[in-house]
Protein backbone atom coordinates (compact mmCIF):
# COMPACT_ATOMS: atom_id res chain seq x y z
CA UNK A 1 0.00 0.00 0.00
CA UNK A 2 1.54 3.20 -1.22
CA UNK A 3 1.13 6.06 1.69
CA UNK A 4 2.84 9.03 2.40
CA UNK A 5 6.25 8.97 4.47
CA UNK A 6 5.52 9.63 8.76
CA UNK A 7 7.10 12.84 8.54
CA UNK A 8 4.35 13.79 5.68
CA UNK A 9 1.39 14.03 8.05
CA UNK A 10 -1.89 14.34 5.52
CA UNK A 11 -3.05 18.05 5.73
CA UNK A 12 -6.90 19.27 5.19
CA UNK A 13 -10.52 18.88 6.15
CA UNK A 14 -11.14 15.81 7.64
CA UNK A 15 -15.05 15.43 6.99
CA UNK A 16 -18.64 16.77 5.87
CA UNK A 17 -19.92 17.61 8.64
CA UNK A 18 -22.84 18.98 8.00
CA UNK A 19 -24.92 20.83 5.02
CA UNK A 20 -27.18 23.13 4.92
CA UNK A 21 -30.24 23.87 2.40
CA UNK A 22 -33.50 25.50 2.29
CA UNK A 23 -36.77 24.09 0.94
CA UNK A 24 -40.35 25.23 0.53
CA UNK A 25 -42.06 23.19 2.37
CA UNK A 26 -40.61 21.84 5.97
CA UNK A 27 -44.03 19.44 6.62
CA UNK A 28 -43.09 17.89 3.55
CA UNK A 29 -39.56 17.84 3.99
CA UNK A 30 -39.92 16.47 7.41
CA UNK A 31 -41.89 13.62 6.05
CA UNK A 32 -39.98 12.82 3.49
CA UNK A 33 -36.54 12.30 5.28
CA UNK A 34 -37.89 10.66 8.22
CA UNK A 35 -39.88 8.24 5.83
CA UNK A 36 -36.28 7.92 4.49
CA UNK A 37 -34.88 6.61 7.81
CA UNK A 38 -33.52 9.75 9.56
CA UNK A 39 -34.30 11.08 12.40
CA UNK A 40 -36.05 14.96 12.48
CA UNK A 41 -36.44 17.28 14.46
CA UNK A 42 -38.63 20.87 14.31
CA UNK A 43 -36.37 23.55 15.68
CA UNK A 44 -38.11 27.05 15.30
CA UNK A 45 -38.39 27.48 11.53
CA UNK A 46 -35.77 24.17 10.75
CA UNK A 47 -35.17 20.61 10.35
CA UNK A 48 -32.01 19.20 12.37
CA UNK A 49 -31.22 15.78 10.31
CA UNK A 50 -29.76 12.82 13.09
CA UNK A 51 -29.50 9.36 12.18
CA UNK A 52 -30.68 7.12 15.19
CA UNK A 53 -26.78 5.81 15.66
CA UNK A 54 -25.82 9.24 17.53
CA UNK A 55 -26.67 12.66 18.40
CA UNK A 56 -24.75 14.61 15.49
CA UNK A 57 -26.26 16.96 13.71
CA UNK A 58 -25.45 16.10 9.59
CA UNK A 59 -28.22 18.41 8.16
CA UNK A 60 -30.47 21.85 9.13
CA UNK A 61 -33.16 22.11 6.47
CA UNK A 62 -34.51 25.53 6.50
CA UNK A 63 -37.75 27.33 4.99
CA UNK A 64 -37.15 29.35 1.60
CA UNK A 65 -39.23 30.50 -1.40
CA UNK A 66 -37.49 27.35 -3.28
CA UNK A 67 -35.04 25.03 -2.76
CA UNK A 68 -31.33 26.12 -2.61
CA UNK A 69 -27.79 25.27 -1.11
CA UNK A 70 -27.10 27.10 1.59
CA UNK A 71 -24.00 25.87 3.29
CA UNK A 72 -21.54 23.19 3.98
CA UNK A 73 -19.53 23.09 6.54
CA UNK A 74 -16.43 21.09 6.93
CA UNK A 75 -14.65 19.28 10.22
CA UNK A 76 -10.95 19.80 10.93
CA UNK A 77 -8.31 19.05 13.31
CA UNK A 78 -7.37 22.26 15.41
CA UNK A 79 -4.17 22.13 14.15
CA UNK A 80 -4.86 22.83 10.58
CA UNK A 81 -7.66 25.18 11.10
CA UNK A 82 -4.68 28.08 10.46
CA UNK A 83 -3.17 27.20 7.94
CA UNK A 84 -6.22 26.48 6.51
CA UNK A 85 -7.43 29.59 7.32
CA UNK A 86 -4.35 31.60 5.36
CA UNK A 87 -4.36 29.05 2.51
CA UNK A 88 -8.50 30.89 1.77
CA UNK A 89 -7.04 34.07 2.20
CA UNK A 90 -3.69 33.78 0.03
CA UNK A 91 -6.88 33.43 -2.76
CA UNK A 92 -7.74 36.83 -2.00
CA UNK A 93 -11.05 35.74 -0.94
CA UNK A 94 -12.64 37.30 2.33
CA UNK A 95 -12.61 35.59 5.54
CA UNK A 96 -15.40 35.37 8.42
CA UNK A 97 -13.62 34.34 11.54
CA UNK A 98 -15.32 32.33 14.51
CA UNK A 99 -15.04 30.81 17.62
CA UNK A 100 -14.73 27.21 16.09
CA UNK A 101 -12.71 28.44 12.79
CA UNK A 102 -13.72 30.78 9.72
CA UNK A 103 -16.44 30.83 7.32
CA UNK A 104 -16.05 31.80 3.39
CA UNK A 105 -17.75 32.08 -0.38
CA UNK A 106 -15.93 29.27 -2.47
CA UNK A 107 -15.59 30.86 -6.32
CA UNK A 108 -19.47 29.52 -7.21
CA UNK A 109 -20.33 32.13 -3.84
CA UNK A 110 -21.41 28.76 -1.91
CA UNK A 111 -21.06 29.66 1.32
CA UNK A 112 -17.98 27.30 3.21
CA UNK A 113 -17.73 26.70 7.05
CA UNK A 114 -14.70 25.24 8.16
CA UNK A 115 -14.47 24.55 11.96
CA UNK A 116 -12.71 22.74 14.52
CA UNK A 117 -15.11 19.58 14.72
CA UNK A 118 -14.74 15.51 15.46
CA UNK A 119 -13.85 13.70 12.42
CA UNK A 120 -17.05 11.95 11.52
CA UNK A 121 -15.84 9.93 8.78
CA UNK A 122 -14.55 6.52 9.30
CA UNK A 123 -11.62 5.30 10.24
CA UNK A 124 -10.80 1.89 8.55
CA UNK A 125 -13.65 0.09 5.50
CA UNK A 126 -16.69 -1.49 7.24
CA UNK A 127 -16.63 -5.30 6.98
CA UNK A 128 -18.82 -6.26 4.30
CA UNK A 129 -21.91 -8.02 5.49
CA UNK A 130 -23.42 -10.69 3.17
CA UNK A 131 -26.68 -13.49 4.69
CA UNK A 132 -25.56 -16.19 3.09
CA UNK A 133 -28.09 -19.69 3.84
CA UNK A 134 -26.31 -22.75 3.65
CA UNK A 135 -28.33 -26.16 1.95
CA UNK A 136 -31.58 -27.10 3.97
CA UNK A 137 -32.18 -22.95 5.50
CA UNK A 138 -34.29 -20.14 4.07
CA UNK A 139 -32.40 -17.34 2.87
CA UNK A 140 -34.52 -14.66 2.88
CA UNK A 141 -36.64 -12.69 6.25
CA UNK A 142 -40.01 -13.00 5.91
CA UNK A 143 -41.66 -9.68 4.57
CA UNK A 144 -43.97 -8.87 7.38
CA UNK A 145 -41.09 -9.06 9.86
CA UNK A 146 -38.97 -6.12 8.08
CA UNK A 147 -38.18 -3.10 9.77
CA UNK A 148 -37.48 0.39 8.98
CA UNK A 149 -34.30 1.04 7.31
CA UNK A 150 -32.36 3.73 9.09
CA UNK A 151 -28.87 4.65 7.54
CA UNK A 152 -26.12 4.80 9.78
CA UNK A 153 -24.13 8.48 8.76
CA UNK A 154 -23.78 10.54 5.57
CA UNK A 155 -21.19 9.45 3.70
CA UNK A 156 -20.77 12.10 0.84
CA UNK A 157 -22.81 15.10 -0.81
CA UNK A 158 -22.61 15.85 -4.40
CA UNK A 159 -22.73 19.25 -5.67
CA UNK A 160 -23.30 21.17 -9.22
CA UNK A 161 -20.09 23.97 -10.06
CA UNK A 162 -20.05 26.07 -12.79
CA UNK A 163 -16.88 25.24 -13.53
CA UNK A 164 -15.95 21.69 -12.76
CA UNK A 165 -11.53 21.97 -13.52
CA UNK A 166 -11.59 25.13 -11.52
CA UNK A 167 -13.35 23.32 -8.29
CA UNK A 168 -10.88 20.43 -8.09
CA UNK A 169 -8.13 22.56 -7.94
CA UNK A 170 -9.63 25.16 -5.90
CA UNK A 171 -10.41 22.56 -3.58
CA UNK A 172 -7.43 20.48 -3.62
CA UNK A 173 -5.13 23.37 -3.26
CA UNK A 174 -7.23 25.35 -0.79
CA UNK A 175 -8.91 22.58 1.65
CA UNK A 176 -6.55 19.63 0.61
CA UNK A 177 -9.20 17.27 -0.82
CA UNK A 178 -7.70 14.88 -3.28
CA UNK A 179 -9.17 13.83 -6.50
CA UNK A 180 -10.26 10.24 -6.24
CA UNK A 181 -11.83 9.75 -9.98
CA UNK A 182 -13.39 11.90 -12.16
CA UNK A 183 -15.10 12.08 -15.73
CA UNK A 184 -13.77 15.31 -17.47
CA UNK A 185 -16.44 17.87 -17.98
CA UNK A 186 -18.86 15.35 -15.96
CA UNK A 187 -18.39 14.50 -12.68
CA UNK A 188 -15.49 14.58 -10.31
CA UNK A 189 -15.05 12.51 -7.02
CA UNK A 190 -12.50 14.37 -4.19
CA UNK A 191 -11.88 12.63 -0.64
CA UNK A 192 -10.85 13.98 2.79
CA UNK A 193 -6.59 12.59 3.11
CA UNK A 194 -7.36 11.53 6.45
CA UNK A 195 -8.85 8.21 5.71
CA UNK A 196 -12.65 8.52 4.18
CA UNK A 197 -14.48 7.07 1.49
CA UNK A 198 -14.07 7.00 -1.91
CA UNK A 199 -15.40 10.44 -1.92
CA UNK A 200 -16.19 13.14 0.82
CA UNK A 201 -17.46 15.62 -1.59
CA UNK A 202 -18.05 15.06 -5.13
CA UNK A 203 -19.04 17.96 -8.35
CA UNK A 204 -21.45 18.06 -11.12
CA UNK A 205 -20.88 19.72 -14.29
CA UNK A 206 -23.12 22.64 -14.42
CA UNK A 207 -23.90 26.28 -14.94
CA UNK A 208 -24.13 27.56 -11.43
CA UNK A 209 -24.01 26.42 -7.81
CA UNK A 210 -26.47 24.07 -6.50
CA UNK A 211 -26.98 21.01 -4.80
CA UNK A 212 -27.62 17.48 -6.32
CA UNK A 213 -27.87 14.73 -3.44
CA UNK A 214 -26.87 13.56 -0.08
CA UNK A 215 -25.52 10.07 0.61
CA UNK A 216 -25.95 8.03 3.69
CA UNK A 217 -24.62 4.58 4.42
CA UNK A 218 -26.64 1.53 5.11
CA UNK A 219 -25.35 -1.60 6.70
CA UNK A 220 -26.15 -3.99 3.85
CA UNK A 221 -26.73 -4.22 0.04
CA UNK A 222 -30.34 -5.83 1.43
CA UNK A 223 -31.37 -2.35 2.97
CA UNK A 224 -30.46 -0.63 -0.05
CA UNK A 225 -33.18 -2.01 -1.37
CA UNK A 226 -35.42 -2.40 1.36
CA UNK A 227 -34.78 1.60 1.61
CA UNK A 228 -36.30 1.29 -2.29
CA UNK A 229 -39.35 -0.26 -1.63
CA UNK A 230 -39.56 1.72 2.04
CA UNK A 231 -39.76 5.02 0.35
CA UNK A 232 -42.33 3.66 -2.69
CA UNK A 233 -44.43 2.38 -0.26
CA UNK A 234 -44.74 6.03 1.46
CA UNK A 235 -44.96 7.29 -1.90
CA UNK A 236 -41.77 8.60 -3.31
CA UNK A 237 -41.74 7.04 -6.28
CA UNK A 238 -39.27 8.60 -8.52
CA UNK A 239 -35.51 7.43 -7.91
CA UNK A 240 -33.27 5.78 -9.71
CA UNK A 241 -31.57 1.97 -8.97
CA UNK A 242 -30.61 -0.37 -7.59
CA UNK A 243 -27.50 -0.04 -9.17
CA UNK A 244 -23.64 -0.37 -8.77
CA UNK A 245 -21.38 2.68 -9.43
CA UNK A 246 -17.78 2.40 -11.19
CA UNK A 247 -16.39 5.74 -9.49
CA UNK A 248 -16.81 4.33 -5.84
CA UNK A 249 -18.04 0.73 -6.43
CA UNK A 250 -21.13 1.65 -4.00
CA UNK A 251 -24.30 -0.06 -5.00
CA UNK A 252 -27.16 2.45 -4.72
CA UNK A 253 -30.75 3.78 -4.92
CA UNK A 254 -31.65 7.27 -5.12
CA UNK A 255 -34.72 8.72 -3.87
CA UNK A 256 -35.80 11.87 -5.64
CA UNK A 257 -37.01 14.56 -3.23
CA UNK A 258 -39.85 17.16 -4.29
CA UNK A 259 -37.43 20.06 -5.54
CA UNK A 260 -35.40 17.65 -8.00
CA UNK A 261 -32.50 16.57 -5.54
CA UNK A 262 -31.87 13.06 -4.30
CA UNK A 263 -31.36 11.07 -0.81
CA UNK A 264 -28.61 8.24 -1.80
CA UNK A 265 -29.07 5.37 0.03
CA UNK A 266 -25.56 3.56 -0.10
CA UNK A 267 -23.48 0.40 0.47
CA UNK A 268 -19.96 -0.73 0.32
CA UNK A 269 -18.33 2.36 -1.17
CA UNK A 270 -14.48 2.39 -1.36
CA UNK A 271 -11.88 3.53 1.19
CA UNK A 272 -9.18 5.25 1.16
CA UNK A 273 -6.85 4.88 3.72
CA UNK A 274 -4.87 8.50 5.43
CA UNK A 275 -2.55 9.35 3.58
CA UNK A 276 -2.76 6.98 0.75
CA UNK A 277 -2.12 7.42 -3.30
CA UNK A 278 -5.47 6.37 -4.60
CA UNK A 279 -4.61 6.46 -8.53
CA UNK A 280 -6.55 8.91 -9.72
CA UNK A 281 -7.42 8.92 -13.20
CA UNK A 282 -9.83 10.42 -16.28
CA UNK A 283 -12.74 8.00 -16.83
CA UNK A 284 -14.66 7.54 -19.97
CA UNK A 285 -18.43 8.77 -19.77
CA UNK A 286 -20.00 5.38 -19.83
CA UNK A 287 -18.08 4.79 -16.47
CA UNK A 288 -18.96 8.05 -14.85
CA UNK A 289 -22.40 6.78 -12.85
CA UNK A 290 -22.83 3.36 -13.08
CA UNK A 291 -22.04 -0.42 -13.96
CA UNK A 292 -25.21 -1.90 -13.26
CA UNK A 293 -28.76 -0.80 -12.93
CA UNK A 294 -31.33 0.72 -14.73
CA UNK A 295 -31.27 3.42 -17.16
CA UNK A 296 -30.36 6.94 -16.20
CA UNK A 297 -33.55 9.31 -15.81
CA UNK A 298 -33.02 11.89 -18.29
CA UNK A 299 -33.64 14.81 -15.84
CA UNK A 300 -30.81 12.64 -13.18
CA UNK A 301 -27.83 15.34 -13.47
CA UNK A 302 -30.35 18.71 -14.12
CA UNK A 303 -29.50 21.83 -11.29
CA UNK A 304 -32.81 22.75 -10.78
CA UNK A 305 -31.77 25.39 -8.60
CA UNK A 306 -31.31 27.42 -11.36
CA UNK A 307 -34.01 29.90 -12.65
Amino acid sequence: MKTTSDTQRPFGIHSVDHFCIDVPDLAVAHKFYQDFGLRVEQQADRLLLRTFQDEHIWAYIGQGDKKILREICFGAYQQDIEDLKHRILAENLPVIEHAQGFSFHDLDGVLVDVRIAEKVTPDSKKPVTCAEAHAGERGANYRRLTTQVRPQRLSHILLFTSDLARTIDFYHRTLGLNLSDYSEGIVAFMHAPHGADHHTVAFAQSTAAGFHHCSWDVASLEEVGLGAMQMFAEGWDRGWGVGRHVLGSNYFYYVRDPWGSYCEYSYDIDYIPAGFEWPAANHDPEDSLYLWGPNVPEDFVVNYEIN
